[in-house]
């Protein structure tokens, strides 16, 4: 994606050297983060709404409830901004001043589409659920008609998105170097604990592979990842 076809709201202002225009940055991170915020304007209020996402291609798909407040006003045309952001560790310095952290974010502007086909809803429901955990739409029970009905879908394009990224040990000031304190970085990442089943799971029925694997599935590489997901 050519900078030059960004408007400002998405061109990174501070640190612009920490900016990234390039859709293998701009994707990976949209691809492994599982929580974005959507911010909008609503009778001269402005929100900040977390909520599940997943991209498809060139579109990020969001979906809930019609009676959501949030979908609903972004299907009349309202501008939107859509983040990502994935901590990747503490950064610790000598001065108070210096400190910072490790991130990888993600930030699109855009105006949402409303989807009301059939086919591109249920698809963008199969992208978001193998977005959160690979392997799963194959195992459980697609949505009935009724189900789609009852579920408002938008898509993003993804033409106006930039990333910001800083990694590396604290930036300190050349005076504080020789100061008697420990620096560093403190790294951070997610982790899954061991899979905790429903009540009414019948005996014998154990956790899938792509339950037991979503660990690692999530820490390998795009080009390590089959299509068929990790079970």
């Amino acid at each position: 994606m050519p900078r030059n076809t960004l408007n400002r709201h998405v061109r990174v202002q501070r640190h612009p050297e920490r900016g990234a225009y390039d859709r293998a940055t701009i994707d990976a991170i949209l691809d492994e983060g599982l929580v974005c915020h959507v911010g909008f304007i609503h009778d001269g209020v402005p929100f900040v709404i977390p909520t599940l996402h997943a991209r498809d291609g060139d579109r990020v798909y969001l979906h809930g409830s019609p009676a959501s407040r949030m979908l609903r006003h972004l299907a009349g045309g309202a501008d939107v901004c859509l983040t990502v952001t994935l901590l990747d560790g503490l950064v610790l310095a000598r001065s108070a001043f210096n400190h910072s952290l490790n991130y990888r974010s993600v930030v699109v502007s855009g105006r949402a589409r409303l989807v009301d086909d059939a086919d591109e809803k249920l698809r963008a429901l199969e992208v978001i659920t193998e977005h959160v955990a690979p392997g799963r739409w194959r195992d459980v029970r697609p949505p009935d008609a009724r189900e789609l009905d009852a579920t408002t879908v938008l898509s993003l394009a993804l033409e106006q998105a930039s990333a910001k990224v800083r990694s590396g040990p604290p930036v300190d000031d050349k005076r504080d170097l020789r100061l008697d304190v420990w620096a560093g970085v403190l790294p951070l990442h997610l982790e899954a604990g061991m899979p905790e089943a429903d009540a009414h799971v019948p005996a014998g029925v154990d956790a899938p592979d792509h339950v037991l694997n979503w660990i690692m599935y999530r820490s390998l590489e795009p080009d390590e990842v089959s299509n068929d997901g990790p079970g």
